[in-house]
C-alpha cells in the first residue's frame, strides 16, 4: 500500500475497491485487511466490485462496505432481485458501470464482426447474430423516448439511473467518444434556433 500511495502522490485512497471477488481469499480476510488500512488512515472507504449478496454481507459484517460497483442500467437490470435490496438494507451505495448499456442505449454499437479482432465484443454473445438484433430492438424504446424529449438516448439512460435514488452514482466508462458527445444535448440546427 505504501508504494501505491507514493506512486499516486497522496497519503490516502478515498475509496478502495476489491476489484472482483477472489474465491481463494475469504471475504472476511479482505474486509479485515481493508479495515486495518482504514484505521491507519491510508484508506477512507471500502468498496466491492461485482460481488454477490453473500460476499457483500460477509464483508460488511467485518468492516462497513460503502459502495458496490456492478453493471446496472436500463439494459442490464439483474441486480434488482437481490443485490439492490441488500444494498438498501445495509445502506451501501451502488456505482453502476456500463450505465449506457455497453453502447446499446446510445445507438453507438456495432455487430460483433465489425469490431477489431482484439476487441472483447467480437466474442460477446450480446453483439452476435439474433442477440444483437434483439438488443438493438429493445434499446429502440430508449431512443424513442429520447426523440420525444428532444434528448439523446444516453441522457435518458443516465437520467433513469439518477432517478433510482441518491445512493446510485453511475460511472460512465471512457470510450473513443467523450462522454459529452454521448450525453450532451443536441445543438439546435440553424433553422431551429430562435432569431
Amino acid at each position: 500500500m505504501h508504494a501505491s500511495l507514493k506512486r499516486l502522490r497522496t497519503d490516502h485512497i478515498d475509496l478502495l475497491y476489491q476489484h472482483r471477488v477472489d474465491r481463494n481469499v475469504p471475504m472476511e480476510l479482505v474486509a479485515g485487511t481493508v479495515g486495518e488500512l482504514v484505521r491507519e488512515g491510508k484508506v477512507r472507504f471500502f468498496g466491492l466490485s461485482e460481488a454477490g449478496v453473500g460476499n457483500i454481507r460477509k464483508a460488511h459484517a467485518v468492516h462497513p462496505v460503502s459502495a458496490v460497483q456492478s453493471e446496472y442500467s436500463l439494459w442490464e437490470r439483474n441486480l434488482e432481485k437481490d443485490v439492490i435490496p441488500a444494498l438498501a438494507e445495509l445502506k451501501i451505495g451502488l456505482v453502476p458501470f456500463s450505465p449506457l448499456g455497453r453502447g446499446f442505449l446510445t445507438g453507438v454499437v456495432k455487430r460483433a464482426e465489425d469490431y477489431p479482432e482484439d476487441d472483447y465484443r467480437r466474442k460477446d454473445p450480446r453483439y452476435q447474430g439474433s442477440n444483437y438484433d434483439a438488443n438493438v430492438a429493445a434499446a429502440q424504446t430508449v431512443r424513442d423516448i429520447a426523440g420525444a424529449k428532444h434528448a439523446k438516448p444516453g441522457q435518458i439512460a443516465l437520467a433513469w439511473l439518477l432517478h433510482r435514488g441518491p445512493s446510485v452514482v453511475p460511472f460512465p466508462a471512457p470510450s473513443a467518444a467523450p462522454i459529452s458527445k454521448r450525453t450532451s444535448p443536441p445543438r439546435p440546427s440553424p433553422s431551429t434556433r430562435k432569431r
